[in-house]
Parts: C-alpha cells; sequence; structure tokens
C-alpha cells in the first residue's frame, strides 16, 4: 500500500504547485489580450534570437565539462565524443523531462555502464555533476542577493536585509566547501562507502563551471528580455535562480508554468507582461525544445546509419547502447507534438493567412482540419506512453496521426512552423520501426504518475490557454454552431468538447479493463492440464522446472506461453527466458515488468540465455554474467579414443561388478517411488543439508512421475538415480535431480551421465545438458563492469566456499560447447539486494541460506 500511495502523493503535490503557478498566470495576464504575447514573441529581432541559440550552444558545451571534471575525479578517463554523448543526451531528456523522472541518471547509467563504469563510480559521477550544479547555483545566487536584493525583495515582499542574509548563507556554503577540499581529511564514509574529498583544484573547478553555465542558462533568457527592457544583470540573474529552484522542487515536468508564472510575477513591474510571456515562449523553444529535437533527431538518423555496410566503430557503439532509450525519446517527442498541435487548436489563427488560405481552401476544410489538429494531438498525448512501452499499434497510429496533424496545421491556419516541428519528430520516428514490436492493447497500459501528470498539465494549460485568448468572446449557445472564417472562438468550443469525449472514452476504456489476475501458485489441475502441454512443447529442456509448483506463473492472454518466477523481499525472479514461442516472449516480459510494476518490487531474469539480451537491454536492464552453461553435442558423442579412456574404464567397471542403467518411464516411476525416496533421503542425510528449490529440483512423487528416471542398480536395487528433463523435438535432454547412496562406489554419478548421454544419443536427442558452472569464463578485465569483476574474483579465490574451479573441470571432460547465461536486473544499488534475495529463494528463505 506504501508503494502504491507514495507516487500519487508526488502527483497531487505537482498539480498543486501547477495549479497555484496557473493561478498566479492568469492574475498577471489578465488584463492583456493574447494577441499581445503573440505579437511580443514575434517582434523579437532574428538576430537575437540567433545570438540566444549560440549562448544555448556554449552552455551545452559547458555542461559536457560537468562529466569531464566527475571522471577526473574518480580518475577514470574515456573520449570526450563518448563523454559529450552522454552529457549532452542526459542534460537534452533531464531539462525537458524534469527532475521526478531522473533522465539524465538513467541515461548516463545506460552510457557508462556500457564503457566500463561500475555502478557506484557512476553513482559518484552524478553525485559529483549534482554538486557542481548546486555549488554554481548557491554561488551565483548568493553574489546577487547580496548585490541587488531589491527586486526579489519588491516582489515577494521581504525586506531586502533578510535577503542578503540569504546570499551570504548561499555564498558560506560554497566556501565551507573550499575549505573543505583544502582540509587534510581526504575521505569520509557514507553508508560504508569510502568517498573521497575533491582536491582544491576540482572543487574550484566545480564552482568555476557551476557559475559558468548558470550564467549562460540565464542569460540566453536576459538576451531575450532585453529587447524590451534594460534590466541589471545581478537582479535579473536573482529572479531567475529563484524561479529555477522553485521549478525543480515543484518535480513538474521541465516546471512548465511554475517557472513562467514566477518570472512574470517578480518582472512584471518592470516589463509588461505579454513582453515577458513572449520572452519565455522563445527562450523554451532555443534553450530547452531545440536541444531535444536534435537528440531526438540524433537517435532517428543512427537507425537510418545503422543499416550501411561500412558504418564505423562509433556509429556501432551507438547502435548497441543508445537504441535501448530511443522508444522513450520518441514517446517524448511524440507527446511533445500532441502539445504543439493542442495549443494551436486553443489559440486563434493569424488573419493574414487566414485571408491567404480563403483562395486555395472552401471554409469546410479549414473547420475541419482544425477539429482533427486538435484530436491527432490528444491522440498522441495517450500514444507517447504506448511508444515507451514498444507497441506496434502505437508507432503505426502516431506515424499516421503526425501526418494528420502537418496536414491540418497548413489546412487550418497555415501554421508552417507548427508543421516543420511535428516533421522533425515524424522524420526521427519514421526509421525506428524496429523498436516497435509489442501487439498488445493500447488500453492495457499503465499511465505512470509522471506521464499522468505531464497529460494532465498539458490538457488544463491548452484548455486554460483557449479560454484565455478568447475571453473578450461573449458565450452564447449559438456559438457551438458558428462557422464563419473568423470564428476562431467557436473551432476552439467544439475542438475542446471532441478532446474532452476522446480523453473520456480512453479513460472509460481502461477501467472497464480486465483487472491484472493475482499473484498465486499454479494448482495439481493447472499444472497438468495449462503448464504442462506448455512445457512439452518447449524447446528448453528447463521449462520443466514449472512442474515443481513452487513458482508462480504468469501466462499470457492466448495461455501458450509463461514466465515462472519467485517472489523474495522487492525481487520477482523469473527463472530463465518465458517458456512457449519466441515471437510471444517481448510483449509476456512487457507484462511482467509491469505487474512487477504494480506491485512495486524488481523484475529480475534468472540465468537467461545470450540469444536474447536484446531484449532485456531494450527495456532498460542492466546485465550481469553468471556463468556458462555446458551443452554436450550428442551426435558426436562416444567413449572411444584415448581422450575418453577415463569415461569408458568407468562404464565397463561398473558393468563388469553388476551395475545395470535403466531408465524409467513414468508409469515404472511411481511403481518405485518408494526405493527412489529412500535413495533420496540417503543422501541429504550424508549432505547434512535440506532441499532447495526455484533453479534447482527437489524429490516430490507427483515431480518425478511426470518424466523418465534414470536409475543405477545392483541386485535390483537402487544405488542412484536422476530424472531426465526433455523437450520438444527431441532438442535437449537433461537431468535435475541426482542422487545417490552412501555405499555407491566413487564415479557412480560418470558411469550414470555416461550412461544417460549414450542412451540420448541412441534415442536420437540432439544436445546433453550438464547445467550451468558459476561464475566461469566472466572477463576480469579493469574496463569490465564491476559486478563482472566481482563475479571473477569470486571464481578464482572462492574455493574455500564452493568447487568453482572443480566443477568447470568435472564438466570438461565431456567436451561440452559453453553458453553464456545471465542475469537481467534494475542495477546499480539494487544490485546487492537482488542477490541476497537471489540466494535466499534457491535455499528456501534466509535459514535454508545459512545452513548451505
Amino acid at each position: 500500500m506504501k508503494n502504491t500511495i507514495k507516487p500519487f502523493l508526488g502527483l497531487t503535490l505537482s498539480l498543486a504547485l501547477f495549479a497555484g503557478a496557473a493561478f498566479l498566470m492568469h492574475r498577471e495576464l489578465s488584463v492583456y489580450h493574447f494577441n499581445e504575447v503573440i505579437a511580443t514573441f514575434r517582434s523579437i529581432p532574428l538576430e537575437i534570437r540567433f545570438s540566444a541559440f549560440f549562448l544555448t550552444f556554449i552552455s551545452y558545451a559547458v555542461l559536457t565539462g560537468y562529466d569531464t571534471l566527475g571522471l577526473k575525479y574518480i580518475h577514470n578517463t574515456l573520449p570526450y565524443p563518448k563523454i559529450a554523448l552522454a552529457s549532452f543526451t542526459g542534460y537534452a531528456f533531464s531539462n525537458n523531462i524534469g527532475l521526478s523522472m531522473i533522465a539524465g541518471a538513467s541515461v548516463r547509467y545506460r552510457l557508462y555502464t556500457a564503457w566500463g563504469l561500475s555502478s557506484f563510480d557512476i553513482a559518484k559521477v552524478v553525485g559529483f555533476c549534482a554538486v557542481t550544479t548546486w555549488l554554481g547555483f548557491s554561488l551565483l545566487n548568493g553574489l546577487a542577493l547580496v548585490a541587488h536584493p531589491g527586486l526579489l525583495g519588491a516582489a515577494v515582499h521581504i525586506t531586502p536585509w533578510l535577503i542578503r542574509l540569504l546570499g551570504l548563507c548561499f555564498i558560506i556554503i560554497v566556501a565551507g566547501y573550499l575549505a573543505f577540499s583544502l582540509g587534510g581529511k581526504k575521505m569520509f564514509s557514507l553508508r560504508g562507502r569510502e568517498i573521497r574529498v575533491p582536491d582544491t583544484f576540482i572543487a574550484f573547478s566545480q564552482v568555476v563551471l557551476g557559475v559558468l553555465d548558470w550564467t549562460l542558462a540565464g542569460m540566453v533568457l536576459y538576451l531575450l528580455l532585453s529587447h524590451f527592457a534594460d534590466l541589471s544583470l545581478p537582479g535579473f540573474l536573482t529572479v531567475y535562480l529563484v524561479s529555477q529552484l522553485a521549478a525543480l522542487f515543484s518535480q513538474v515536468p521541465g516546471g512548465l508554468g511554475v517557472f513562467e508564472s514566477l518570472m512574470v510575477m517578480s518582472l512584471s513591474a518592470q516589463i509588461p507582461a505579454p513582453h515577458i510571456l513572449g520572452a519565455l515562449i522563445a527562450f523554451r523553444v532555443i534553450y530547452y525544445w531545440i536541444p531535444l529535437g536534435i537528440a531526438a533527431l540524433l537517435l532517428g538518423g543512427q537507425e537510418l546509419l545503422r543499416g550501411k555496410k561500412h558504418t564505423t566503430k562509433l556509429i556501432s557503439l551507438f547502435d548497441r547502447w543508445v537504441s535501448p532509450m530511443i522508444p522513450s525519446v520518441l514517446g517524448f517527442t511524440v507527446l511533445l507534438g500532441g502539445a504543439i498541435l493542442l495549443f494551436s487548436g486553443a489559440t486563434p489563427g493569424l488573419e493574414p493567412r487566414i485571408e491567404h488560405l480563403k483562395e486555395f481552401f472552401p471554409l469546410p476544410f479549414i473547420e475541419v482540419s482544425h477539429f482533427l489538429g486538435s484530436i491527432a494531438g490528444m491522440g498522441l498525448l495517450l500514444l507517447g506512453r504506448g511508444l515507451q512501452r514498444r507497441l506496434d499499434a502505437a508507432y503505426i497510429l502516431s506515424v499516421i496521426l503526425l501526418f494528420l496533424g502537418i496536414a491540418a496545421s497548413l489546412v487550418k491556419g497555415f501554421d508552417y512552423e507548427e508543421a516543420a516541428a511535428l516533421a522533425v519528430i515524424l522524420a526521427a520516428l519514421l526509421p525506428s520501426r524496429r523498436h516497435f514490436y509489442r501487439k498488445a492493447s493500447l488500453f492495457s497500459q499503465k499511465f505512470s504518475p509522471g506521464w499522468t501528470t505531464a497529460l494532465l498539465i498539458i490538457l488544463v494549460s491548452s484548455t486554460w490557454l483557449g479560454f484565455y485568448a478568447y475571453r473578450h468572446v461573449e458565450y452564447a449557445d449559438a456559438l457551438w454552431w458558428q462557422f464563419t472564417f473568423k470564428g476562431n472562438a467557436a473551432r476552439f468550443l467544439r475542438a475542446t468538447l471532441g478532446v474532452s469525449v476522446m480523453g473520456l472514452f480512453f479513460a472509460l476504456a481502461r477501467l472497464m479493463k480486465p483487472g491484472m489476475p493475482k499473484a498465486r501458485f499454479p494448482n495439481d489441475d493447472e499444472l497438468k492440464t495449462d503448464i504442462l502441454p506448455i512445457v512439452r512443447r518447449s524447446e528448453s529442456a528447463t521449462a520443466n522446472l514449472a512442474l515443481l509448483g513452487d513458482k508462480m506463473i504468469h501466462m499470457n492472454q492466448n495461455k501458450n506461453a509463461f514466465i515462472m518466477y519467485g517472489v523474495e523481499g522487492k525481487s520477482w525472479v523469473s527463472m530463465g527466458d518465458p517458456v512457449g514461442p519466441v515471437t510471444t516472449w517481448p510483449d509476456l516480459i512487457w507484462r511482467f515488468r509491469e505487474l512487477v510494476d504494480q506491485a512495486g518490487g524488481w523484475p529480475v531474469f534468472y540465468q537467461i540465455s545470450h540469444e536474447w539480451l536484446h531484449m532485456y537491454l531494450d527495456m532498460g536492464f542492466t546485465m550481469v554474467k553468471l556463468g556458462e552453461e555446458a551443452r554436450v553435442p550428442l551426435e558426436t558423442f562416444n567413449i572411444d579414443g584415448h581422450s575418453r579412456k577415463n569415461l569408458r574404464s568407468c562404464k565397463n567397471k561398473f558393468e563388469k561388478t553388476g551395475y545395470v542403467f535403466t531408465v524409467l518411464e513414468p508409469d515404472q516411476v511411481r511403481l518405485r517411488m518408494e526405493e527412489l525416496k529412500a535413495v533420496s533421503d540417503a543422501w541429504l542425510e550424508i549432505k547434512s543439508g535440506r532441499e532447495k528449490g526455484f533453479s534447482l529440483g527437489f524429490f516430490s512423487p507427483d515431480y518425478l512421475s511426470m518424466n523418465p528416471v534414470a536409475i543405477v542398480e545392483k541386485d535390483g536395487k537402487i544405488e542412484a538415480f536422476a530424472n531426465l528433463w526433455q523437450n520438444a523435438g527431441k532438442q535437449e535432454l537433461s537431468v535435475d535431480l541426482m542422487r545417490f547412496t552412501p555405499g555407491a562406489p566413487n564415479g557412480t554419478m560418470d558411469y550414470l551421465f555416461t550412461a544417460i548421454m549414450l542412451w540420448g544419443r541412441q534415442a536420437g536427442y540432439a544436445w546433453f545438458n550438464l547445467g550451468m558452472a558459476p561464475f566461469s569464463g566472466i572477463e576480469a578485465s579493469h574496463v569490465a563492469p564491476f559486478w563482472n569483476r566481482l563475479g571473477a574474483f569470486v571464481f578464482n579465490h572462492g574455493e574455500t566456499v564452493y568447487n568453482f574451479h572443480g566443477l568447470r573441470q568435472y564438466k570438461e571432460k565431456f567436451d561440452p560447447v559453453w553458453s553464456p547465461r545471465y542475469l537481467a536486473a534494475p542495477g546499480g544499488l539494487a544490485m546487492p539486494v537482488v542477490f541476497t534475495n537471489l540466494a535466499s529463494l534457491i535455499s528456501g528463505g534466509v535459514k535454508g541460506l545459512l545452513l548451505h
């Protein structure tokens, strides 16, 4: 319940702050006409706009210095193009999406892990960048408040001496940080982690970079406003920084509305409100939306380049590590396209352009285009979330609606500016078809609190904008049926009604959809009627683990594929890849992730195969190599020749002394269950342990009787046994439980394995799966991710806990083909908890973990 309510508290707070900002904006602009704002925006000279864009370019270039300095702080070096890519993409997202979605940190994490940084190192870089930002903010704001307190004081009605005192506090914070870097203590501990204090050069560089960043960003807006009034730069920067601070803490995406309302309220005594708002619109476009558009085009452009034969190494790396972010970026840009259409539909068209359109299009064309443009805008708002979830239908409909929006923009008022913006979004979307492959319903997608906030803010803003633009028009019922070339207010009302009905229909459709099924263990009937047929058709022998009944089942709607999983703590762990046709996997994995998100947990996939890693990477998971799986090709397996001398001798020895190998069919297994249980109990006793589970089988009469069991017996007494896993088409054969009596001679398991492989070859099986050798085959390179280096360390130095090398060497005697197996998890600081939960799940709880 706590995990469910917490996000909605943040949503409520964001909406409340936005509503307060909207009220202030409405109060300040109530005496002005909307056309004054548009006229102000268009009156800004072209040379000033180009100068503002140039300063924006310099500002984003300075931002790359944050990451460069952060990597220097952790003693790591990367080529500057990689740093620039991570920095620009991260800040383009975070500036627009806002702090609540931590987009910048997510982008950095994905890119830096690909380039060899550990999770803790990335956390230090992200923290370092955040500290640098606040150092620059504190010093610059402190100096501005001390030197020029009057402008802010008049706006918020606070005496100048209190403002100067606040400024001194900001300066003292920065001075304290610099003094701390000069002190003798160079390390401090944070939750058991040692963190190094930056040296003096780095600390002073942080302050300089931070001040330069905030100054350049503020000067972009200052330059745009300077066309209307002669402002004091320190005083302006004070208002700018305080407004940005409020926008950051509001959690509203991009601070939209909160920042603008505070700027208008603070500067309206010196500059008319329409002039401020016109400059703020230009600032949003230049500093926020154009960089985001460039990032979107960059991502879309690489999709075109990837098809060329002579693609450079840089493009190859870009494709590998940035491609998973494309759906999220395109989802947000499509949302932005929808907002453009709704804002355009809420504002009057330019009369000179309408007059020209009369010559080409009759009135019905203009009326229909205006209505369809707003409907397309609402559709794009709803489809953006579907693009983030990689829905095939969302991609197709987004392309159609973008084309429709471009045409509507041109026909309804020859709004070529917004048509060009939509064309840029479409150009980024078209080459990215391969990323949208899910065949799920649009109504099944869960809207996150952040996405819901963005939708509500855009809808409320566009509605308010329309009523503000036409507040001089007296309302009458006849207005709904007014069709004239100058009937902008009537067109706005009809479009608003259409958008509202469309939104209501979508909300009702979501409310009426079936609820998410509760997680539960399958009963005996479901195991035999629903799950067993899917397991028998599976190409992986590991699918037989579902028959244990100790894992919950998440099945797709067609009931031909499922994910088997267990829950421990916050970790919802899927055992292996999904079971069923590969074509069903992407949507099944997404639905499982949505189920886990709804429960406030972490989706984890354990022992997944390397062939399908791209599906998990696409969903933003971090990959950790667990080890390698050994598979013996049975077609070429034999015990002839010098290399198989030991296996041949073992087999001959056992058969000469009266041991017999037999494969019992399921009906025969039931008849000898008591004998098998006696062997299992004796084996557990000598191991001084208890049954495990999840990824390993345990003794269960129902489970054992579902498959054949291979036994080694002497004089009619079973000495050892192993249950056999089979799969469809005899592609793979494997074993799960392997147990023997205390009196069984040495080499019993060698004989059992050899006999099973020879039996499998004769029966026509292609492979025999020997299982995984944990932590083997993991590179310990200094550029490898932290968890891979840790796995290699455990493999090389953990012999006192587990015989890692011995297990690998034992399986090597059968000359297997080794295939890597991975863990897919959220990554970051959650990873240690995930591993602990996983160990507890396999061992049957904390008690089992301690006993083993």
